[in-house]
């Protein structure tokens, strides 16, 4: 594939940071926050005296009469999936950088830290239907490959199914993953995805939203079009009211996601696009350390 110099410029400057980024906050966050929980079956062994009564393995005692029990062995090595919404409304930035922009910083920030850790990771992109997947891999150049994706690949969909690409991955992989879902989340029928996942799977909810989602600036009369949806309407952002109505209902929205991400199980964090977000995950991985531990 051919990429232009804009793209390679943005690449190279996104793995540049990336590791200045992994190597100052990320050394052992992004491993202790995540590993640990996973068991893997090593072996059946007579018991020993000492070893815990809850390990024996009642079917092989009774088979050969002697007391056995089961060794597993921690899982050392993580599946981790990057599900990032590509819908029309995720190309939208009201400063420097658009969501996916900042999806594609976080994906390689994440990837970086994985593969510090030996780890491997996969891709899905979606909209209203799964657009790309790339499989699970290691190393620096599979992660390059995943950046490449997301700032140049061109959706056929323009809405919002995260249900869809919640059925996908359940489809390819039947191992326990870490799940990163990237979205705005403008999407009305994903809880109980998200509930069926978040059993299966170590599920983290990331919402993106661009600051003029929160805050209407005072610009008079000013058009809108959703991206998805393609509706038109038009409001007086210098009336107070209508400033205020707009960002409760963010607040209440963002109220909701957080919610409902943790009573079905999933992790949660709300990064605001035109802010510098490394601390943000820094904390959020050091909280979620201390909760597992």
């Amino acid at each position: 594939m051919v990429i232009d110099k804009e793209i390679f410029r943005k690449v190279e400057l996104i793995r540049i940071n990336t590791r200045h980024s992994v190597t100052s906050l990320f050394a052992g966050e992004f491993e202790s926050a995540f590993k640990g929980s996973g068991l893997e079956f090593e072996e059946v062994r007579e018991y020993l005296p000492g070893d815990e009564i809850r390990s024996i393995d009642w079917n092989v005692t009774a088979r050969t009469g002697y007391p056995h029990i089961k060794r597993f062995r921690e899982e050392r090595e993580l599946s981790i999936f990057f599900l990032v919404d590509l819908s029309s409304s995720s190309d939208f930035g009201s400063m420097d950088k658009t969501r996916n922009e900042i999806a594609a910083e976080i994906v390689s920030v994440l990837s970086f830290s994985s593969n510090m850790n030996n780890d491997r990771t996969g891709l899905l992109l979606f909209t209203d239907r799964t657009e790309l997947f790339i499989p699970l891999s290691k190393g620096m150049t599979h992660t390059l490959h995943m950046v490449r994706e997301l700032l140049t690949f061109k959706p056929e969909g323009k809405k919002t199914d995260i249900g869809k690409a919640l059925e996908y991955l359940g489809k390819i992989t039947s191992r326990r993953s870490v799940v990163f879902l990237i979205s705005d989340f403008y999407d009305s029928n994903w809880l109980n995805h998200i509930k069926t996942t978040a059993a299966r799977h170590d599920l983290v909810n990331f919402y993106l939203y661009d600051p003029a989602e929160k805050e209407l600036p005072r610009a008079g009369l000013v058009d809108f079009k959703d991206a998805e949806t393609g509706e038109k309407y038009t409001l007086d952002t210098s009336d107070k009211r209508v400033r205020t109505v707009y960002r409760k209902r963010f607040e209440a929205r963002l109220k909701f996601l957080r919610e409902n991400s943790k009573k079905y199980g999933a992790d949660f964090i709300d990064l605001d696009i035109s802010r510098e977000y490394i601390h943000r995950l820094s904390l959020f991985f050091t909280s979620r350390r201390k909760h597992i531990l």
